[in-house]
């Protein structure tokens, strides 16, 4: 059985990465339905459970659209990217924010800093992740915020000391 990473690289052997990366931003804009080639490209044997209407949450396609852009990227995805931080689903918020601390959008510090209040426990950490990466000082006390969070709160910590050392300043 292949990986999330092995299946996204096998389409864009076939299709070119960035195909496949702005294919995804449509996707996870809601600009495009998926085909069950690419459903299957991106969600495994996951993805057949979905097609064949034993798994019926709508919002799997775009989690696996936003996890594909772990392992394939296009610049023009980045839009799509941001926008997903406000999906109505935590997993797809969540996976955006991962997106977000890897390709570095600082375009998303913003709503990142805002999600670290989310009611979902793996939003928060993932969005204190991002800010390690991307915020800025005025993003600091988003951080802080978590200091006493039972789930995010360690990582809290690890971002701050993070951001203080990339941006070279107290915070």
């Amino acid at each position: 059985m292949a990986t999330p990473k092995e299946r996204v690289e096998q389409a864009c052997s076939r299709h070119g990465e960035r195909a496949v990366a702005l294919w995804c931003a449509d996707l996870l804009a809601g600009q495009a339905l998926p085909d069950d080639d690419v459903m299957l490209s991106l969600g495994g044997a996951h993805a057949e459970a979905v097609l064949d209407g034993r798994e019926k949450a709508d919002y799997w396609p775009r989690v696996w659209a936003a996890r594909a852009l772990l392992y394939a990227w296009a610049p023009q995805a980045a839009p799509a990217v941001a926008a997903a931080l406000d999906d109505d689903s935590w997993r797809v918020r969540e996976m955006a924010l991962k997106v977000v601390r890897l390709r570095e959008l600082g375009e998303a510090a913003d709503a990142a800093a805002g999600l670290t209040g989310d009611e979902v426990e793996r939003v928060r950490k993932a969005a204190v992740r991002a800010l390690a990466r991307i915020g800025e000082a005025e993003h600091a006390e988003a951080v802080r915020d978590l200091f006493d969070d039972p789930f995010a709160g360690r990582d809290a910590e690890l971002a701050l000391r993070e951001m203080r050392q990339r941006l070279d300043r107290p915070l």
